[in-house]
């Protein structure tokens, strides 16, 4: 299992409910506040699982980021969650265009957001042996 997590949210409250939630097991939580400084980094880490806010200042979105992580076969593969208060029908749908792996909605719970990270972690590590 790839316990490397990246969270990319631009609002530091956020952010650190996140990596609190996250920092347990043995994870190692990694952080970036644009689309832009996320994208560079999903290249650098290799993250188990990205945690994707939707809305960010920026060159980047979420979407945007989302799409050019599956344009790109060397991380293509990398599960990716949005995390977003963005929970309309359209969002969703547009979340998965953009290739996303799931979509949590804001607010979510911790033990939500940990169950997802795991399975998703889990999963990759399944998929690469």
């Amino acid at each position: 299992m790839n316990k490397i997590i990246l969270v990319i949210e631009d609002q530091p409250e956020i952010r650190k409910l996140i990596c609190m939630t996250m920092d347990y097991d043995g994870f190692e939580v990694h952080e970036a506040d644009n689309g832009d400084s996320g994208l560079k980094m999903i290249k650098a880490l290799r993250p188990g699982v990205v945690l994707l806010d939707v809305m960010m200042p920026g060159l980047l979105d979420g979407f945007q980021v989302c799409e050019q992580v599956r344009a790109d076969p060397e991380i293509a593969a990398t599960p990716i969650v949005m995390l977003t208060a963005r929970g309309q029908q359209s969002d969703i749908e547009a979340g998965r265009r953009a290739g996303c792996t799931d979509y949590l909605t804001k607010p979510f719970s911790p033990l939500q957001l940990i169950e997802t990270v795991e399975r998703l972690a889990g999963a990759v590590a399944g998929a690469a042996r």
